[in-house]
Formats: structure tokens, C-alpha cells, sequence
């Protein structure tokens, strides 16, 4: 398979952040980067997210107990206490930030099944959709899934006039190490070149995003 760019910046995120400090990192990233960027993360927390287009009632009533943030991608309910999170930045001149989002999807997820442990993973056809408001249990269509069906990852995109934002998911927590191998597994197979991530925003710049992904307002907004 062809490498989807020809250098690719690593992040190794160190830090356990809150739901809308996460989001607010990916936000400066799509503003700011000028190369493509992967992120690995984790959460600080019991946390899930939600679509741009989803109901709060509905994450509530699926994951009592969960602390919600909204995405700005698409996509529908990601219960975090229990899944491997990234997020893969791609400025507006490279080309897969201008491909239709259906085959900047596919490509994306080609790459990532190459790095999973499994061997019977495969490109859902869209045929499993289920149509349910939690993300694993909905395959849609270029959703990576196994021989039965069963969804194993998955992601939500979002363009704007800076570039492409595809935040992932996969299903099952790491311990920190597998979560590195993985991680610098994914950038080797998105890119022959990969590169220490090292311009961080600064703690001023992410406290000021953040505090819409606070806001009862935009959490609870559906």
C-alpha cells in the first residue's frame, strides 16, 4: 500500500487530559500545523464524546456515569474508559485533506488495520450498519470490522478551510507501552519519514479553546 504522506509528525501525548482539554489540543493543531500530525492519546477520567450532530439525552441514557464532551467531528457515541484514542491533523495543501471524505476515510483506516494485532479485520461495505447511537456498535461504511461483523474502529472527520481533522477510535485500552509501539507503528505506516512532534501549545492557548468545550452550551446544545 502506498504511504498516504510523505512526512508525518508523531505526537506521543504524555499527558491524561480532560474531555474538552483534548478537544481543545486537537482544535489548535487543525489551526496551526503546517505538516500532517498524528496524535495518540489518553483521558484523564471517566470520559466519552459525542458527534457534532448527537444527543446528549441519548449518551446519558447509553453510558450512565460518563463525563461528555462534544467532538467537532462527526460520527456517534465513544466511550473512553474503554478504547485507544488519535487524532491525525492534515494541513489543507496536502492532498488527502482535499480528497471526498468517504476515500480519506478508507485510506486512513487501510493504514491503521495494517498495525492492528488482528488478522481478520476488513473494510466494512456499510452492509452492518445498525444505526445505534453508540460508535462500536454502528459499522458504517470503510469502519474497520472482524470476520463476524463486529466494529473494532472507527473515527469522525471534519474539513475547514485549514485542513482535515479525523479523530480515531479503536476499540480497547492499551497499557502505556503497547500504546507507543502501536503509535509509532501507525506513523511508519502512514509515512516513510516520521518525525518527532515538537512545537506544544502553550498552556494560555489551550485554556482559552477549551472553555467552549466546557460550556453547558455546547455539550448540551443537542
Amino acid at each position: 500500500m502506498p504511504f498516504l504522506f510523505a512526512t508525518l509528525q508523531l505526537w506521543i501525548d504524555e499527558s491524561a487530559r480532560s474531555g474538552p482539554e483534548n478537544m481543545a489540543v486537537d482544535e489548535w493543531l487543525l489551526a496551526t500545523v503546517e505538516e500532517p500530525v498524528l496524535r495518540v492519546y489518553r483521558w484523564e477520567g471517566n470520559w466519552g464524546s459525542l458527534g457534532y450532530f448527537g444527543s446528549i439525552a441519548e449518551a446519558l441514557e447509553t453510558f450512565p456515569g460518563v463525563n461528555w464532551v462534544r467532538r467537532w467531528t462527526g460520527g456517534g457515541l465513544v466511550d473512553h474508559r474503554d478504547d485507544w484514542t488519535y487524532t491525525l491533523v492534515v494541513p489543507i495543501r496536502d492532498p488527502l485533506a482535499r480528497r471526498r471524505g468517504a476515500e480519506s476515510y478508507r485510506l486512513i483506516h487501510e493504514a491503521l488495520g495494517q498495525v492492528l494485532e488482528s488478522g481478520d479485520l476488513r473494510l466494512s461495505s456499510g452492509r452492518e450498519v445498525t444505526g445505534a447511537a453508540a460508535c462500536f456498535e454502528n459499522p458504517v461504511e470503510h469502519d474497520l470490522v472482524d470476520a463476524a461483523g463486529r466494529k473494532r474502529a472507527g473515527a469522525g472527520q471534519r474539513r475547514t478551510r485549514t485542513g482535515l481533522l479525523h479523530q480515531g477510535s479503536v476499540g480497547g485500552r492499551l497499557e502505556i507501552g503497547p500504546s507507543h509501539e502501536r503509535a509509532e507503528a501507525l506513523a511508519v505506516a502512514l509515512a516513510p519519514d516520521v518525525r518527532d512532534f515538537k512545537e506544544k501549545p502553550s498552556a494560555e492557548e489551550i485554556g482559552r479553546l477549551e472553555k467552549r468545550y466546557r460550556e453547558a452550551g455546547w455539550t448540551e446544545r443537542r
